[in-house]
């Protein structure tokens, strides 16, 4: 926690932004003892600089350089200055669609979180929930996990079941994915914010006062 001052949140994000929205109102309503300090976005046009603008939250583009699928050595660099400036606690992905890697991790380690729409470990990568309903599941979800070198694969702090409906489209599943989502990653969030989470290895234990 910073010294001064409440729990700090760093929120990356690259598209609309809605769990962004849910961890905004999270905070606001006191439900996550914890302010939102920066919101960062390596999309200029994205919707989730536009959610936090709106909130009076600060907010920055910074481009993501010249790989397409993580932050280069430069941009790498702005982030991370970004973040510390805004003496931020934990870094929240919220859609950040780049790979962190390297010195990013270093500088964070045991401090970055993500969302990611499947039960970890099945089906990590992009569009999980296609994934999912290709396969023929009969359950899918949604995992709130700690972020490491490899893709989809730290510690998980959480998680949420979604039964796959028979008439489930690509479309319905990820909907429904999204509202478990605006409900368990608030709620991890809050557990870190409450220094509630002991990660041993790969697994996280939930804190509880005798």
């Amino acid at each position: 926690m910073s010294e001064q001052g409440p729990f700090r949140l760093g929120v990356l994000g690259s598209g609309l932004g809605s769990n962004f929205d849910s961890i905004a109102q999270g905070c606001a309503a006191g439900a996550i003892p914890a302010e939102i300090a920066l919101v960062l976005s390596d999309a200029e046009d994205s919707g989730i600089l536009r959610s936090a603008k709106a909130l009076g939250v600060p907010t920055s583009f910074i481009a993501p350089g010249k790989y397409r699928t993580k932050l280069d050595e430069t941009a790498e660099a702005e982030y991370i200055a970004a973040l510390q400036e805004a003496e931020v606690d934990l870094v929240v992905l919220a859609g950040f669609m780049r790979i962190l890697k390297g010195e990013f991790l270093k500088t964070y380690e045991g401090r970055v979180v993500n969302i990611h729409p499947s039960l970890l470990p099945s089906f990590p990568g992009l569009e999980a929930w296609k994934q999912a309903l290709d396969h023929g599941v009969k359950v899918t979800g949604c995992t709130v996990h700690f972020v490491d070198q490899g893709v989809d694969m730290g510690a998980i702090i959480a998680q949420e079941t979604v039964r796959v409906r028979d008439d489930d489209t690509a479309e319905s599943l990820l909907a429904r994915i999204h509202d478990a989502e605006h409900r368990i990653y608030p709620a991890a969030i809050a557990m870190i914010a409450h220094g509630e989470i002991e990660q041993r290895g790969r697994r996280t234990f939930h804190k509880v006062d005798p």
